[in-house]
């Protein structure tokens, strides 16, 4: 039992080690979509990151000598193509152009919360009360960097509507991925959702190609960073820690990812948050560690088990389906 245990602790930090590596990334592809967005269409932006996202998944898969899927992962994968890698990336870029950053950050960031619940009704996860105070303390800290992020006047009801569609869109491929994670692995079903993406994308083609023609090289270089590193990279380690934990758990993680585009934007843009984006900030990394905690684990207590025989009972692990 003790070498479970400390197998089980060891998987379980390489899986928030991978979780790190994601948000982190998904963080800086904001500085990246901000540059980028400026002289790629939505559509073309994100067919550019697929088809780069695919490429390097590509020879990663040829070298590992993967291969296809087994067929019953094939439904979750082209889901979550669909939904995630395709639709949420052309909408979140549309509606990121309709509306300010801090009201797109405040409607997206209802997508972990969707997950949690979308989860519990077609996974059958629990939602343990640690998970959903957790995510409603990080939510209040999204709502304020939101706010402190936002322009005068810069939504509106089709920028609004774009970034819902996003969160659902988001929260929909998540739960989608997440069974097709017990057939194939992290870069299998990472690499054919980002190709199911791309081939959705197909249509910003000819739009593309006129972009590229007239982008300055920051730009596309931006866009290939997109697919190389937030797509590529951070969709695979998400993938890997989502095998290892619930999609709720997963979904709430995401919150760390407004408190780190502020200090991003603090470093590398020179834009100093206002006191009400700090603690915004605070409040999402104070959710993410409430969410993530485990009640205190009592292992020298008895449950009986028929008449007159005891054993010690097993500490529940919250949060693992695996």
């Amino acid at each position: 039992m003790t070498n479970s245990s400390h197998t089980g602790r060891g998987s379980e930090g390489l899986a928030l080690a991978a979780a790190a590596v994601s948000v982190v990334l998904w963080a800086s592809a904001f500085v990246s979509i901000r540059s980028a967005g400026d002289a790629y269409s939505p559509g073309a932006l994100a067919l550019g990151r697929l088809l780069s996202g695919t490429v390097v998944l590509g020879v990663f898969l040829a070298v590992r000598r993967e291969g296809l899927p087994p067929r019953a992962a094939w439904r979750g994968i082209a889901l979550s193509g669909l939904l995630w890698f395709g639709l949420y990336m052309v909408v979140l870029n549309w509606g990121e152009q309709q509306v300010d950053a801090g009201t797109a950050a405040m409607v997206v960031n209802i997508g972990p919360i969707l997950i949690a619940l979308l989860g519990a009704r077609f996974l059958g996860e629990r939602l343990p009360p640690r998970l959903v105070a957790g995510m409603g303390v990080s939510f209040a800290g999204a709502v304020a960097v939101g706010l402190s992020m936002s322009g005068e006047g810069g939504a509106n009801v089709l920028g609004v509507a774009l970034c819902l569609l996003a969160a659902v869109t988001y929260a929909g491929g998540v739960v989608a991925q997440k069974p097709a994670l017990a057939h194939a692995s992290a870069l299998q079903v990472t690499f054919f959702g980002c190709l199911v993406g791309a081939v959705a994308c197909l249509p910003f083609s000819g739009q593309l190609v006129a972009d590229a023609a007239d982008a300055p090289a920051p730009a596309t270089v931006n866009m290939v960073y997109l697919g190389v590193f937030p797509t590529a990279l951070a969709f695979t380690t998400w993938a890997y820690a989502l095998a290892r934990t619930t999609a709720g758990r997963m979904g709430a993680t995401t919150y760390v990812v407004p408190a780190l585009v502020v200090l991003m934007s603090w470093l590398v843009l020179d834009e100093v948050p206002a006191w009400l984006t700090l603690v915004g900030g605070a409040l999402c990394l104070a959710g993410v560690g409430v969410s993530r905690s485990r009640p205190r684990r009592r292992t020298d207590r008895t449950e009986p088990v028929g008449e007159g025989v005891a054993v010690a009972a097993e500490p529940e692990v919250a949060g693992g389906t695996r």
